[in-house]
């Protein structure tokens, strides 16, 4: 996957609901999308199918054979089948979910007002498909820090991706994406299979399970702001969330040199952050956990990808290795606290080393 928006004869295939985030790119609405508005005005409405491969029958008079058991999945309408492009590949028996399908599983929480979609999108040559839906109310910190609730669903097109369902809450001061797993460890992922549909409408009876996952957060969020870090505590978390490289991963010095100093640049941009980001300096956020957690997600945000495009930054902040950074250093924060409240900062670098 490039990592790109989607472009279909030149039309960026992804949409907003407002004003349009960093990446300024796609349809920008002005209201509440339906699932009917959302899917056209991010031109999704496209559909997929299974495509034999075929091989062979390079010399004259020679026949093509099928590969037993496979398909290329391919895009279905008439621009994508001319470049030929390959969304991915699935078994004879898989049934590959449409676009159309996916927003289903937001649809009937939209119908009852409990989220509204707000962005839907494509990514390579449609390789992935997400949907973010907003959920109501809001996460309020001391210092009026508003953090706004978000649930991410993305479809890989083939049999080796499925469905992920990931917690996206934004901070709104800075738009951090402070991204976290579904569960401890992992997002909700919903294998593709024949029984796809059926998976998606039993998947929708998690929303009561999202409302209270959300409160947990909220009060873990709030348990952050409330916990006061040293120096030495900050240092050791933030070199838990970016580790020194192991010499023994690398073959010569010169690349382990590399890795190391990025690491250490890393480090250094999270506590810039963690001091200069914006919504960290007020009374209740400055020099808290809840300021560290924000320093590394607006670090990679904005910063550890600021030389790539714009949309392979939401690629990465998403989806790629930025959403995993924010993940476990989630798990580190929570893992601190839990130490902290213990009584000693050994505890609070036991936890953090357990942590990884």
């Amino acid at each position: 996957m490039s990592g790109n928006i989607s472009r279909n004869n030149g039309i960026s295939e992804v949409m907003v609901v407002g004003e349009p985030a960093w990446h300024r790119l796609g349809t920008v609405l002005d209201g509440p999308a339906t699932a009917e508005q959302a899917i056209k005005a991010a031109h999704l409405d496209w559909t997929v199918s299974k495509r034999p491969i075929l091989v062979g029958g390079e010399g004259l008079g020679e026949r093509r054979c099928r590969v037993a058991d496979l398909n290329a999945v391919v895009r279905d309408d008439e621009w994508s089948l001319k470049k030929a492009a390959v969304l991915g590949y699935a078994f004879e028996d898989h049934k590959p979910l449409q676009n159309r399908e996916a927003f289903d599983f937001f649809d009937p929480i939209v119908g009852e007002n409990a989220a509204v979609y707000h962005t839907a999108g494509a990514l390579g040559d449609g390789e992935r498909v997400w949907i973010l839906a907003k959920l109501p109310g809001n996460i309020c910190l001391p210092g009026d820090d508003i953090t706004e609730k978000f649930l991410l669903l993305s479809n890989t097109h083939g049999g080796d991706g499925g469905v992920a369902i990931k917690f996206t809450p934004i901070r709104v001061v800075c738009q951090n994406t402070l991204t976290l797993a579904m569960q401890e460890g992992t997002s909700l992922h919903i294998a593709n299979a024949k029984d796809m549909k059926e998976r998606l409408a039993i998947a929708a009876g998690i929303v009561n399970a999202v409302t209270a996952r959300y409160r947990d957060v909220e009060e873990v969020f709030g348990e952050m702001a409330n916990l006061k870090l040293g120096r030495r505590e900050l240092q050791w978390y933030l070199s838990q969330v970016f580790p020194d490289p192991n010499r023994a991963d690398f073959d010569d010095d010169d690349s382990y040199e590399r890795a190391l100093k990025w690491a250490r640049a890393d480090r250094s941009g999270a506590e810039y952050f963690f001091h200069e980001g914006k919504g960290n300096g007020v009374k209740g956020v400055a020099g808290t956990l809840w300021a560290a957690y924000n320093g590394v997600a607006e670090y990679v945000d904005y910063r550890k990808y600021s030389g790539k495009s714009a949309d392979r930054r939401l690629h990465a902040i998403w989806f790629g290795r930025g959403c995993a950074i924010k993940e476990h250093s989630y798990k580190l924060a929570v893992a601190g606290l839990f130490a902290m409240k213990r009584g000693s900062p050994s505890f609070f670098h036991e936890a953090l080393r357990n942590a990884c």
